[in-house]
């Protein structure tokens, strides 16, 4: 049913963007509550034109708390709806009706661009958030995406579904413009209609310049956009006050800080929840024991978005929804974990590892991070090494053919922990290699011959750092009689370093010690490649923290040195000829004389406030992204570089050039 309405403007600034709103309900026009706010923002924007669309978004953000005064209201003869309070405030209602549209409403060619710019304006809405620190606090003024976290749990889960269908599906457009007319046919166009038009209009020149020759978008804008949306509702943290205090496992440096974060707590986030319950609609393991779910489930087809996060795992915001729903889904997990095709998701990740100079470090961590939960499973680390990859072609410093998975993840992630230690200098880096590594070392099944030469060379690369560090801190401590204050303080230094790399190093002998100990008859190639530098081990024989482990290193060097001495040969010994002296050994081994150490295995515990990092890194992404640029000076989440050059505010030009250049939307917020 229709209902006429008005707003009550209490203490409302007269912005432009007010009166738009204003103007347009006392005209007359009579709207349904399913198409109230986006008509009304498409006739405000229809009416701004391309050029004031910057001015308009940067107004309804900069509204701050006035925008808590404006008021949605009922004529008082008509009747109350069911699904409305009276004086409803104007954010709750603006969110209501966006995500019951993008909820219930599928996207058609009809509905595209309509379906876009709903989402770009929840961005653009949910960017208050560019306005606080890194840290969210209870001062901090977020009402459209507060808003957003107080629906219906129904409207949620429809919510989360539709974007992750949009983000599988990839749904596109041909943007060719004869195939969009202003209005239907007949003689006047309809509501709806005109809304998708005036839609139209105002997408089709920032597409421009993301249009192939063909006519088609070279991507999914729609899916992008969809994910984007998706990650921030997801990892939006409200900081309350009330009397639940904050879990916080770091040490406080003041007293206020404890007082702070004893005296306040964060809500419960709807939409990370339906993420993390979401269940697979052709599996449902909970159904399965007999138990009924409280209330809506997310279903979603998990194989359509395993083969959608496998295709587009180069893309950082799909490693980070991959990596929400591993952490935090465990139905997807143990999905992923059984799929016997795990280089879909593999390979991506570890040709991105590859490439680590071409990516942020962010998104390095992210990966790794990936690999650790994977790895935590035993059934993965026994499935990868059964995996035979034919060939490896942007693996471009051997040739690696018929090699398996688990023999080319050990291979990335070294070559991870050689690129770290040369570039990032990262101990956290170092460290989730090094657990990932040894998680998988007692399942290694017939690892490569590059994999294990490359396994002994990250011991002899981390031994001549840990030698360089123990020369320098040796030169060091004889300067401390020099000058003792700033000869302490580089010795204290250095043997803090030197401490983290004896710690790396026992950690890549317990991986060798695992092998040998658990899967030596199955891997004659590692013991190859320990025997052939075995040289490398003995200057640490001796060495307090490593002489227990290099014992069993040297138990099965005595034993398979000794077989090669009773061996007769004739002529220069040969790879080939080792090798088969090795193999046919490893059927008479018996592991005498071997110490028993405890299995390591290392688990992923994300840190207990995730916020912080999460937030502004995917703020970073969209706005990279996103085609929407804001004001640097008013950004305080993250650090903002300043533009070489600033262009004045909303100096577009009716083609959507500034100066000559392709340029994007430009909303600007100021604190």
């Amino acid at each position: 049913m229709p209902l006429s309405m008005r707003f009550s403007l209490q203490r409302t600034p007269y912005s432009y963007l007010t009166a738009q709103f204003y103007d347009f309900v006392n005209q007359g026009h009579r709207i349904s509550l399913q198409e109230d706010l986006l008509i009304l923002l498409f006739n405000c924007l229809s009416c701004v034109g391309f050029e004031g669309i910057p001015m308009l978004f940067d107004m309804l953000l900069c509204c701050g708390r006035q925008i808590e005064d404006l008021y949605l209201s009922l004529d008082e003869s008509e009747p109350i709806p069911t699904d409305i309070t009276k004086d409803l405030n104007i954010e709750d209602f603006v969110m209501r009706s966006v995500l019951s549209f993008i909820g219930s409403i599928d996207v058609s060619p009809d509905t595209y661009l309509l379906h876009l710019e709903l989402l770009n304006f929840m961005l653009i809405a949910m960017s208050t958030q560019l306005l606080s620190g890194p840290s969210p606090g209870p001062e901090d003024v977020n009402p459209f995406i507060d808003a957003a976290m107080s629906q219906e749990s129904s409207l949620v889960i429809l919510v989360v579904r539709k974007l992750l269908l949009s983000y599988i599906t990839g749904p596109s457009i041909s943007l060719n413009s004869a195939s969009y007319s202003i209005y239907s046919e007949g003689s006047q166009p309809g509501v709806l209609q005109r809304v998708s038009s005036a839609a139209a209009n105002l997408m089709l020149l920032p597409f421009n310049f993301l249009v192939s020759s063909s006519g088609e978008g070279s991507r999914s804008l729609l899916a992008d956009c969809s994910l984007h949306v998706l990650l921030i509702l997801s990892h939006y943290r409200k900081c309350v006050v009330g009397n639940e205090p904050i879990t916080d496992k770091s040490n406080d440096t003041t007293a206020s800080d404890s007082l702070l974060k004893g005296s306040t707590h964060f809500s419960d986030n709807p939409y990370c929840k339906a993420l993390e319950r979401a269940t697979d609609v052709e599996f449902d393991r909970v159904d399965t024991e007999g138990n009924a779910h409280a209330g809506p489930v997310l279903r979603i087809p998990f194989a359509s978005l395993f083969d959608a996060l496998g295709m587009y795992l180069a893309d950082e915001a799909a490693a980070l929804l991959l990596y929400s729903l591993l952490q935090g889904n465990a139905d997807f997990l143990e999905y992923v974990l059984v799929r016997t095709d795990l280089d879909t998701l593999l390979m991506p990740i570890l040709e991105a590892l590859y490439n680590a100079p071409k990516r942020s470090s962010n998104q390095i961590y992210m990966l790794l991070i990936i690999l650790l939960i994977l790895s935590q499973d035993s059934s993965f680390n026994a499935s990868i090494h059964k995996l035979i990859v034919p060939s490896v072609p942007w693996y471009k410093e051997r040739l690696l053919h018929q090699t398996s998975l688990g023999s080319l993840m050990v291979i990335t992630l070294i070559r991870t922990v050689q690129y770290n230690l040369s570039k990032l200098r990262d101990v956290y880096l170092h460290t989730t290699c090094l657990a990932t590594l040894a998680n998988m070392a007692p399942h290694v099944h017939r690892l490569s011959a590059y994999a294990s030469q490359r396994l002994v060379s990250l011991f002899d690369m981390l031994s001549r750092k840990y030698n360089k560090l123990a020369e320098m801190r040796d030169n060091q401590m004889r300067l401390v009689k020099g000058n003792s204050i700033e000869g302490n303080g580089l010795a204290d230094d250095t043997s803090t370093e030197m401490h983290i790399y004896t710690d790396f190093l026992r950690l890549v002998l317990e991986i060798l010690n695992a092998i040998l100990t658990y899967a030596l008859p199955r891997n004659p190639e590692v013991i190859y490649a320990i025997m052939h530098r075995q040289e490398v081990f003995q200057p640490f024989r001796n060495h307090p923290r490593f002489n227990e482990l290099l014992e069993n290193i040297y138990t099965v060097l005595d034993f398979f040195n000794s077989r090669m001495d009773a061996h007769n040969t004739d002529g220069e010994w040969s790879v080939e000829k080792v090798l088969q002296v090795i193999i046919i050994n490893c059927r008479s081994w018996r592991g005498e004389g071997m110490k028993m150490f405890t299995q390591l295995r290392f688990t992923y515990e994300q840190e207990s406030h995730p916020e912080e990092f999460f937030i502004p890194y995917l703020w970073q992404l969209v706005l990279s992204r996103c085609g929407l640029g804001f004001n640097p000076d008013a950004i305080n989440l993250f650090p903002v570089d300043p533009p070489s050059e600033k262009q004045s505010d909303y100096e577009v030009s009716s083609n959507g050039h500034v100066n000559g250049e392709s340029t994007k939307h430009a909303v600007f917020v100021e604190p």
